[in-house]
């Protein structure tokens, strides 16, 4: 019944007899100008044309051990987050919005450049805390800075500001959001692009295509829903976005009080023929694997996150919650002629009503209201998990070595608790936070005794290297995104079974900051198997990059080089943040039933 409503919803889109939408863009997406034909391209080379890494390249270049910086002063952005209103689909419903944006605004910076952020809280109606993570960004030199209550900050209070200023370390395509409870899913995310070195030519870059499946229900509402007593099934997602933008079908709204105008507009890119476009693609969705395609042309992949690959050709791109990939596009096409873009929520790993998205590329003689009439490019959905890793060499060599100080298992389960809530566990232990007390401030003043294991922490001390061998035992079909703040891992091997040891690519493994594990089952895991060096001294969360999951606990907290953790100097703002967080807290009732908490208890020990 979804498959054959959905299929009913894209053929009514290409029924049409023009594109013309019937929203203007004010309403679907608040003040962002992506997805229109007006939204304007990125540099080839890096901001104002400026190349600030001088004769530094993918492959002449190690960013994990040598820090590059640039000596600039980049971009300074001001955030308000508050709530609003906005009909990506057609379906007006409430959302949390950064300076009314959806998505949020772009971040750009060269490489090596110092970012700094000022972000304010405006959320009111009701209030919440709020936070951002500067995804993949190693944060080297300001762990304080990564953006996650509860670990290296409290949470930014109703009223309150705080500045974040951190040097872009890594290149590439990434995103920001909100890591507070599964407040991102409201609209609180936006991409972010480092311009760095590239080892293949192209004629243009298109700039940031962010993908995301999106629900109607506010996301408070879904977070009671996920973390029900009794347990009820998990949600499920209503429609599929390409830079916030998709046509609804009216008729299946299933709640009947929420307006909803059909044909609300597609997002529109423009290509002129024979010349190359880079595609920044990045999955800022809640739940759902996407599936990329072009009608009529391949893509050439040559970056996985933040790490340069040799470059393959390919018919679909597969991504991951968090997951991002650079790709060239040949633009092959006749002058007047038009093109589907595509994105499926995986129909085979998804949990989506409406899973098909769809935008149109319009080549320099089309006319840009006409709708294209070409054919979907097959491909194959049976593997819910990334591309195998025989096909993805980072342009750099940098392998793992052979012997790591410290080989990690981690299981991951899930079960009805006594209280009737459905949990994700890691390791029998499922994930509470307190955002009275995050954990970095505690470890840089020596304080390693945690009172509640709920904190899920991992201290690996003084070791120089941590495998990660990750098992998915859920008695249930479902794939994890698994992110590493703080790193890009080596991907040592995935599979089902019991890992047999062996490493694929063992010269030069695939390396990401998030990476699926398939789904398995308690007799025949899926896995995954991870492995970095612990050469940046903090705490850096590894968790499940679903919102829903994280919300259900599946999340742990890593601690490296403890030593000289102790030795780093916090700024005034993580004190002062959780100064406002506490008075904050300590008059109001912080409404968070999932994995984030309030303080439970009187806290015997000093922050600051």
């Amino acid at each position: 019944m979804v498959a054959a409503s959905a299929d009913a919803a894209v053929a009514s889109i290409v029924a049409l007899t023009s594109l013309v939408p019937s929203l203007p863009q004010t309403v679907t997406n608040g003040a962002s100008v992506l997805g229109l034909l007006s939204a304007p391209s990125l540099s080839t080379t890096g901001v104002d044309g400026i190349v600030s890494w001088g004769a530094n390249t993918v492959s002449n270049y190690n960013p994990y051990t040598t820090d590059f910086n640039s000596g600039r002063q980049g971009p300074t952005y001001n955030f308000d987050i508050a709530r609003g209103f906005v009909s990506p689909d057609g379906v007006n419903r409430s959302v949390i919005l950064i300076n009314n944006q959806f998505p949020g605004p772009m971040i750009e910076a060269n490489w090596g450049d110092t970012i700094t952020v000022n972000v304010c809280n405006k959320i009111t109606g009701p209030e919440d805390g709020t936070s951002l993570h500067w995804h993949g960004l190693l944060q080297k030199t300001t762990p304080w800075y990564d953006g996650v209550p509860a670990v290296d900050q409290c949470p930014i209070a109703p009223g309150a500001c705080m500045t974040y200023s951190f040097i872009a370390d890594v290149y590439g395509t990434s995103w920001y959001h909100s890591h507070y409870s599964a407040q991102y899913s409201a609209g609180v995310s936006g991409p972010m692009i480092i311009h760095g070195p590239s080892q293949v030519a192209y004629d243009h870059d298109v700039g940031p295509i962010l993908l995301s499946d999106w629900y109607h229900e506010p996301y408070e509402q879904i977070v009671e829903q996920v973390m029900a007593s009794p347990a009820v099934a998990p949600p499920t997602s209503d429609s599929n976005l390409i830079n916030g933008k998709m046509n609804f079908d009216c008729s299946q709204l299933l709640t009947k009080t929420q307006q909803c105008v059909s044909n609300a507009g597609l997002s529109k890119f423009q290509f002129q023929s024979g010349k190359t476009y880079r595609l920044r693609l990045i999955n800022h969705g809640a739940e759902g694997i996407q599936r990329f395609t072009i009608d009529g042309h391949n893509m050439t992949i040559f970056a996985n996150d933040f790490v340069p690959v040799v470059p393959y050709t390919t018919n679909v791109v597969t991504l991951g919650v968090g997951q991002r990939t650079d790709v060239i596009v040949k633009a092959t096409g006749a002058s007047n002629s038009s093109f589907w873009m595509r994105s499926d929520l995986s129909p085979n790993c998804d949990r989506a009503n409406n899973p098909y998205a769809l935008a149109a590329i319009y080549y320099e003689d089309a006319d840009t209201n006409s709708v294209p009439h070409t054919t979907k490019t097959p491909y194959d959905d049976s593997k819910c998990g990334n591309d195998d890793l025989t096909l993805t060499t980072p342009s750099y060599d940098y392998p793992a070595i052979t012997s790591p100080a410290v080989t990690q298992k981690l299981n991951i389960t899930a079960h009805t608790n006594s209280s009737g809530v459905f949990l994700f566990y890691v390791n029998n232990q499922t994930f509470r936070a307190d955002y009275n007390a995050p954990i970095l401030p505690l470890a840089n003043s020596g304080n390693f005794s945690y009172p509640n294991p709920d904190w899920q922490v991992y201290n690996f001390n003084t070791n120089a290297s941590v495998r990660l061998v990750v098992y998915n035992s859920l008695p249930f079909p479902a794939s994890h995104p698994m992110h590493l703040h703080g790193h890009n891992f080596n991907v040592l091997a995935e599979g089902t079974g019991i890992w047999d040891g062996v490493v694929t690519h063992p010269q030069n493994t695939q390396r990401r900051d998030t990476q699926l594990v398939v789904p398995g089952s308690i007799e025949d895991p899926g896995y995954i198997v991870l492995q970095y060096d612990t050469d940046n001294s903090g705490t850096w969360p590894f968790h499940c990059h679903i919102a829903w999951h994280v919300s259900g606990g599946l999340y742990i907290n890593t601690i490296e080089q403890d030593a000289k953790l102790q030795q780093r100097v916090l700024p005034p703002v993580v004190a002062n943040t959780c100064k406002t967080w506490d008075a904050y807290s300590a008059s109001n009732v912080v409404d968070e039933i999932d994995s984030g908490e309030k303080r439970m208890f009187a806290r015997d020990f000093s922050l600051y």
